[in-house]
């Protein structure tokens, strides 16, 4: 047995809960008819001139519907006599090449076939301004030549500042049009002044480039569609206020406060640019972001297969598993560092032989007088937090909470031969 085994093998683990978390799920049930209604108004379509082409700008994150959106818009362009292609507007996600995010594009069920519309990928950008301070502003050169642009995306609080606009469509314009140079620009001042760098690209861009609307959603807790705005450039900035408001009242979260220990079993760029949002583990990059539960250790089991790799935001964990360290892509995460300026995310935690002993070493550093009475709580991922287990101890809190349910009896962690979890 090596040292560190043996330094954990005696702290106990807690028997196991499984709770449900109630949310509003309210969602709009027909998105590509109400999509299509939207974006057949008089003025929308009086945008559309035949023959003209249409960059749409779609970009990384796991937005419901995005497939259909996307599709149903390339579709209605195209009656009125467009030409839309597609351009994946991300930033640096997809290892920054031009081949990584047609890549991650496919992932998110986006493809030439699947939306109708060919996919024009490219890291070239031109310089189109600056802000007063200098900050050069940077489009993607493909969008840049086209006769109109059209960007996508879901509006939700970002997860390293604060501000009236944050994530959202402002950010679309400025940071996933931006590409890999954009990006890191708009970053190269810090997280300090991201509240106000975003919405002052976005304008110069809004200004000089013939943006036609945006499509914008607000998603439930559950991340589905709630609600979706078809938006004119002129009306971008003021309805994303809007919707951010909105979107902060409805993300997700765990109904504690303090939290001893909070086990997630898998992290990705397909759950968060963060791998694990920040917003619900109450943990983040920089300090111009709060919110979320107080959490005194954190572990991290694996990485999704759908980020190949990519174990941004890893360094928020306190703990983690030799297989996920494994599966890690450096060069994935260390551009995505090295372009947000931010690398504490790219960090390596302390790494254990398997779940058991990663589970036992944060119990261990926890701060509390009695193992026995560990508050843990274990998630499979933060966009999956309808259904999580909490230690028993933490059952007469969990009854007195409207939003919380027990499901069955308290049971043991089961693993098998190696320390790892056997799913439930």
């Amino acid at each position: 047995m090596s040292i560190v085994a043996d330094l954990v093998k005696d702290i106990p683990l807690p028997r196991m809960v499984s709770v449900s978390q109630k949310f509003d799920e309210t969602q709009l049930e027909d998105v590509g008819g109400v999509l299509e209604q939207q974006l057949n108004q008089a003025n929308i379509l009086e945008l559309i001139k035949p023959g003209m082409k249409i960059a749409i700008a779609v970009g990384s994150r796991g937005v419901d519907k995005i497939s259909e959106i996307t599709r149903i818009t390339v579709k209605v362009l195209k009656e009125a006599g467009a030409e839309p292609f597609i351009v994946p507007s991300m930033g640096s996600h997809g290892g920054a090449s031009a081949e990584g995010q047609r890549e991650v594009l496919r992932h998110l069920g986006v493809t030439e076939e699947s939306v109708g519309a060919p996919i024009h990928s490219s890291m070239d950008v031109i310089e189109i301004g600056k802000l007063p301070n200098g900050l050069p502003v940077y489009v993607d050169t493909l969008a840049s030549q086209a006769d109109g642009i059209v960007v996508i995306n879901r509006v939700k609080p970002h997860t390293a500042f604060r501000g009236p606009i944050e994530s959202g469509l402002m950010k679309m314009l400025s940071i996933g049009l931006g590409k890999q140079k954009g990006a890191e620009t708009c970053h190269q001042l810090g997280f300090k002044h991201m509240a106000e760098h975003v919405p002052a690209m976005a304008r110069i861009i809004l200004e000089k480039l013939p943006v036609l609307f945006g499509v914008a959603t607000v998603e439930n807790p559950f991340d589905k569609v709630f609600k979706l705005r078809v938006v004119l450039a002129k009306d971008i900035e003021t309805v994303e206020i809007e919707l951010q408001r909105e979107a902060k009242q409805r993300i997700p979260r765990l109904f504690f406060d303090q939290i001893d220990v909070l086990v997630v079993d898998e992290i990705g760029k397909n759950i968060s640019g963060d791998g694990m949002d920040p917003n619900v583990i109450g943990r983040y990059p920089t300090p111009y972001a709060h919110g979320g539960p107080d959490v005194t250790k954190i572990v991290v089991l694996d990485l999704t297969n759908e980020t190949e790799g990519n174990a941004n935001g890893i360094g928020s964990a306190d703990f983690t598993t030799a297989y996920c360290v494994k599966k890690v892509d450096y060069q994935k995460i260390y551009a995505n560092g090295l372009t947000s300026t931010v690398v504490s995310p790219t960090k390596i935690p302390t790494t254990l032989d398997n779940d058991r002993q990663a589970i036992q070493a944060a119990i261990k550093t926890s701060n509390i007088l009695d193992f026995t009475k560990v508050r843990l709580v274990r998630i499979k991922n933060t966009l999956d937090v309808g259904r999580l287990e909490v230690s028993e101890n933490m059952l007469a809190e969990v009854r007195k909470n409207p939003n919380l349910e027990v499901v069955g009896e308290p049971y043991d962690f089961s693993f098998n031969g190696e320390g790892n979890i056997i799913c439930l």
